[in-house]
């Protein structure tokens, strides 16, 4: 037996087993499976590791997306991962070409996504407050917002998780060091049924104080020199 012989479901069942780059190839092959690459029940769940992975035309956005992670690390480059003073310039340059690629496409997400139940980013450097209100405003069903490393994330975000949160019942911020304690508590006091987690968050140095990394750019000088 063909594979084309085989019906709808099955298709669609043998296709989600498969990534994104075999999906495409197996779509090229023929009328019939290009038809179930773009079934909109085979993309209810996408997970990206890459940065380049969010500009290939291997996957469908669309009202039936309901799960998405966008998480990536790197030995070599750890992207957005530590302080700004301690990346060296390959570290920069990789963060300056991608700066706005998670962003433009989340807010793609929100014009095409609106049943969206989870969302996790992690070490997704660029993400900014207003790009979560967005998503906040387009996608009420959000249950699940997991930030990880999302150093650009601050308390509007909490802010906006209590006007605009309705549906959610879980939000991690951690390792987002630009929320603070006060925020958290707002989350807390605002949304009682929210299931926060903040490990590491408010306690770490904040970006938006430059003073405290002007002290650790010449801690760090004085460290070298010895």
């Amino acid at each position: 037996m063909h594979i084309t012989q085989l019906n709808r479901e099955c298709l669609l069942h043998l296709f989600s087993f498969l990534d994104k780059n075999s999906r495409k190839n197996l779509a090229k092959t023929c009328h019939k499976l290009l038809e179930v690459f773009q079934d909109p029940l085979l993309w209810s769940l996408l997970n990206f590791h890459s940065p380049v992975e969010l500009k290939k035309d291997n996957f469908l956005l669309g009202p039936a997306l309901k799960h998405l992670s966008i998480c990536w690390y790197s030995e070599r480059v750890k992207v957005c991962n530590i302080e700004d003073w301690m990346k060296n310039s390959f570290q920069k340059d990789f963060c300056k070409r991608h700066e706005n690629t998670v962003s433009d496409f989340l807010l793609d997400v929100c014009n095409r996504c609106p049943n969206l139940l989870s969302l996790t980013l992690s070490g997704c450097g660029h993400v900014t407050d207003d790009c979560i209100l967005q998503l906040l405003k387009n996608c009420p069903n959000l249950k699940s917002l997991k930030l990880e490393n999302c150093v650009r994330i601050t308390d509007h975000t909490l802010e906006a998780v209590t006007r605009h949160g309705a549906s959610l019942r879980t939000l991690h911020v951690d390792f987002c060091r630009n929320v603070t304690q006060a925020g958290l508590e707002r989350v807390r006091e605002k949304c009682p049924s929210v299931m926060l987690r903040a490990e590491r968050s408010a306690n770490m140095i904040p970006d938006s104080k430059p003073e405290r990394k002007l002290m650790l750019e010449k801690a760090s000088r004085k460290l070298v020199q010895l």
